[in-house]
């Protein structure tokens, strides 16, 4: 009976090239929709109101967009990171089409690099996945890599072949939804006058709230984007520690923060770059704060622009003073450090 039930990849278990079309395709709902505001108390309009999004030009209020995400996230954990011993980071990642209710979410991976950690127990894993609705439009595109154990720690190593991926996704490959148009875009609605030409480069913006994370919600969350890896739930398995909070959780909760100073950032349109800075624990207070890196305009349109934007989320101590990296050296405070693209209106 043994021989039935799975125990998840370990390091030699993946090859480069490797494929994995991932089980379980999910058709979201409303009720999806909702479990995620309850658990991230995210406000932002475009995800909330169909009036808003209509306005816009999409068909309804999409996804959030991190909800997607989490959502294409959750499909490859079991072949990627069921046994992961930390997800380490992310990057080269573009929104697509735009994900609705009622449309039906599928995930597929391939291997792109192999590195085995220098104490022979355990290697790097890079994956680039993608999901895809029922129309096999791409909903998203990204890499990650993930620290996995090794079975058996004399198993020989693959040659070492780490990916080369770009410092930012370049504007020009954003991938815009056909009939945007923020000719009626409400900053009223939105909750705040402030636009594209109000952010200057190099500029701070502390999200002043805080959110404390409890143990039920990061389960339920983690649960809801059928997210399986063990570290998450069994812990027993993680010992004094405790079970960790899944890091995309931590993510939502910083993206909900920025709606404090960053309100009409509507939609991410692509992450550049991110990292699991430290672990995260049920009872930890999460603040963040960000910085806007670069500003541009966006070809053909007069309308909206993008700024990259980097967002730290720490735990447990306010961001007044702004915590961060330091030469090779974060805060211990420090959570997060995520580098990504926000569109908003001009």
């Amino acid at each position: 009976m043994a021989g039935k039930t799975g125990r998840g990849n370990f390091f030699e278990d993946f090859r480069l090239g490797q494929v994995f079309e991932h089980a379980t395709p999910r058709t979201v709902t409303g009720g999806d929709v909702s479990l995620h505001i309850a658990l991230t108390g995210s406000r932002f309009p475009l995800h909330s109101a169909d009036p808003f999004a209509r306005a816009l030009g999409y068909r309804a209020a999409p996804l959030d967009d991190l909800l997607a995400f989490h959502l294409v996230f959750g499909k490859t954990v079991a072949d990627i990171s069921a046994n992961a011993i930390a997800n380490l980071g992310y990057a080269d990642c573009r929104f697509g089409a735009p994900l609705y209710r009622g449309d039906t979410i599928r995930a597929r991976s391939e291997v792109i690099g192999l590195r085995e950690n220098s104490n022979r127990k355990s290697g790097i894993v890079y994956v680039r996945s993608l999901g895809f609705n029922q129309g096999d439009e791409t909903v998203l595109d990204y890499v990650r890599w993930v620290m996995v154990p090794k079975r058996d720690e004399a198993a020989p190593a693959p040659k070492p072949q780490v990916p080369k991926l770009p410092d930012a996704v370049a504007p020009e490959n954003f991938i815009l939804p056909p009939d945007l148009d923020l000719a009626n875009y409400d900053r009223a609605a939105a909750g705040s006058p402030f636009g594209f030409n109000d952010y200057a480069v190099g500029e701070k913006i502390d999200h002043r709230d805080g959110v404390t994370i409890e143990e039920a919600e990061h389960a339920m969350a983690t649960r809801l984007y059928q997210n399986n890896a063990r570290v998450h739930f069994d812990r027993l398995r993680q010992g004094a520690a405790g079970r960790l909070i899944y890091g995309g959780h931590v993510i939502s909760i910083a993206r909900t923060l920025s709606f404090n100073g960053l309100a009409n950032g509507f939609r991410i349109a692509a992450i550049n770059g991110g990292r699991h800075v430290a672990p995260a624990h049920a009872g930890d207070t999460i603040h963040a704060w960000s910085e806007v890196l670069e500003s541009r305009t966006l070809p053909g349109r007069d309308d909206l622009g993008a700024l990259r934007v980097r967002t730290i989320a720490t735990k447990d101590r306010t961001c007044h003073d702004f915590p961060g990296r330091i030469g090779d050296a974060y805060d211990p405070s420090v959570l997060l450090d995520l580098d990504y693209w926000l569109l908003m209106p001009r």
